[in-house]
């Protein structure tokens, strides 16, 4: 008998969510375009993905993130029925001080917002579409992270965390928003993020009690945003 354990699958993460339906749109885009196979029916329902990000958004903060990720969908499903000739835009522009109204909001719930949701997954994943997301990991065994900001922000504060197999790794994706990462301060933290009108830096001052061995690899890209390190 083979009582070896079955290895423990991940769900897909998301970045892995944000990157299929970006990939999604850009073969669509590319079928129509090159004339290989027509996809403007298809593309009608291309604002769906983006409910589908706002509603993953909701899920992934366990609704703690709520206001941004709403906004989102409600632009979202409005585009829709105008793709659809449910509604036209001016029906639609109607509402559009919900908007404002909703971003009071945000800036109220901002002033309120509870303590970052604390967990000791060795892996973690991060979400954030015009709005906010923080965590605080405590594991003693962390391995890594994935980190996507669009429009937003998150935050992963790993200053009770542990290593025990250097080094871990952390991949951050942020377009027009920013992701930081908190670690203790003897950590030694290697950043290889590609910059594009963005930036990526470790904002500590150096340290003589820092580790020699690398601690963390932070990868990834950003654009119109950063990634940035700080203790």
């Amino acid at each position: 008998m083979n009582n070896t354990a079955s290895p423990i699958r991940r769900l897909p993460t998301s970045q892995v969510i944000f990157g299929a339906l970006v990939v999604l749109l850009g073969v669509l885009l590319l079928l129509d375009t090159t004339n290989v196979y027509p996809t403007r029916n298809l593309l009608t329902y291309v604002p769906m993905l983006f409910v589908i990000a706002g509603v993953w958004a909701l899920v992934q903060s366990g609704f703690r993130n709520i206001v941004g990720p709403v906004v989102l969908v409600v632009v979202a499903g409005g585009w829709q029925l105008v793709a659809l000739d449910y509604a036209t835009v001016g029906e639609l522009i109607t509402y559009w001080p919900v908007l404002v109204i909703a971003f009071g909001l945000s800036v109220v719930a901002g002033q309120y917002r509870s303590p970052p949701v604390a967990t000791d997954d060795s892996y973690d994943s991060l979400f954030a579409a015009f709005g906010g997301a923080e965590r605080r990991n405590t594991s003693k065994t962390f391995v890594g992270a994935d980190l996507t900001a669009v429009f937003g922000g998150v935050e992963l504060d790993l200053r009770d965390a542990d290593i025990t197999d250097r080094p871990a790794r952390i991949n951050a994706v942020a377009l027009f928003g920013g992701a930081d990462v908190i670690v203790p301060r003897d950590w030694n933290v290697q950043m290889d993020v590609l910059a594009v009108f963005g930036d990526a830096s470790d904002d500590r001052p150096r340290r003589e009690t820092q580790h020699e061995a690398v601690d963390v690899v932070v990868t990834g890209f950003t654009a119109f945003g950063g990634v940035s390190v700080s203790d």
